[in-house]
């Protein structure tokens, strides 16, 4: 299996993203903006499909579109009703460009296929540089951020009372996320985006308690699904979104079924 140059990058993209989404997914599960990060999945599409069409990286393409999505919404202000209307007029209309850009391009529908669902296998030696060079932006700047970002995360008390002063956090943690989504959409495809930067931190809160402990489960988590999922991949010729975020659902139904023992020793 590691004979093939291409599952030696698929391993090693998969090492680094799995990193990226067990740090920002915490963040992410915390701040109840799961929804947001779907949404940037779609959203990721159709930047993906805009890069066809114009002939640029798929990657460049995702960045553009994402992070001008969560500018937009960013600037629709903290209350949580008004932000998610926002979300989801912009999720319609990006949707919309994506598929008007396929249609304009001349690119097979495998094209459109890859973009959904992932093309991990397709990863080159440039790609995989490509995403350390993100990642490694991604984490520099979280890690500046981080002590305000996990105060504004895990205290809401404290964050809404200071809420004029950490705004520029909130809008901050936006953009990454929509830069990690771009990142990993690679993996899993913009459409199961969600499994990586959802699935194990929320397989985690159950079982970690503390923050720090949260991302190293969700980093354990992640890394096992996507190598899981490459191996049985390989050997079944499945595809791999399919594995990842099966393995994934498994974690989690291990981990709430963990969690709820206690409680249930406890009404006996």
């Amino acid at each position: 299996m590691f004979t093939y140059s291409f599952m030696q990058y698929a391993f090693i993209a998969s090492f680094f993203i799995s990193i990226i989404c067990a740090i920002m997914g915490v963040f992410v599960v915390a701040r109840k903006t799961a929804f947001y990060t779907h949404t940037l999945s779609e959203i990721s599409f159709s930047g993906a499909s805009f890069a066809i069409f114009a002939g640029i990286s798929p990657i460049t393409g995702m960045l553009l579109f994402t992070i001008t999505s969560s500018i937009f919404v960013s600037l629709t202000g903290r209350n949580m009703n008004q932000r998610e209307s926002s979300v989801s007029v912009f999720s319609a209309i990006f949707i919309g460009l994506g598929v008007l850009f396929l249609s304009l391009s001349n690119k097979q529908s495998s094209y459109a296929t890859n973009i959904l669902f992932g093309s991990i296998v397709g990863i080159s030696r440039a790609n995989v540089t490509e995403l350390l060079i993100l990642i490694a932006t991604i984490l520099c700047i979280t890690g500046i951020m981080f002590r305000k970002l996990k105060y504004i995360s895990f205290d809401t008390i404290g964050a809404q009372y200071n809420a004029k002063n950490t705004a520029w956090i909130s809008s901050l943690f936006l953009i990454l996320v929509a830069c990690t989504v771009s990142v990993t959409a690679q993996i899993v495809g913009s459409l199961l985006i969600f499994s990586l930067l959802t699935i194990p931190a929320s397989s985690a809160k159950y079982l970690a308690h503390s923050v720090h402990s949260m991302m190293l489960l969700s980093f354990v988590f992640a890394l096992f699904g996507t190598w899981m999922g490459l191996y049985l991949s390989y050997i079944t010729n499945w595809p791999v979104s399919f594995f990842i975020t099966f393995i994934e659902g498994i974690i989690y139904g291990l981990a709430l079924a963990y969690a709820k023992i206690p409680n249930s020793s406890n009404n006996r």
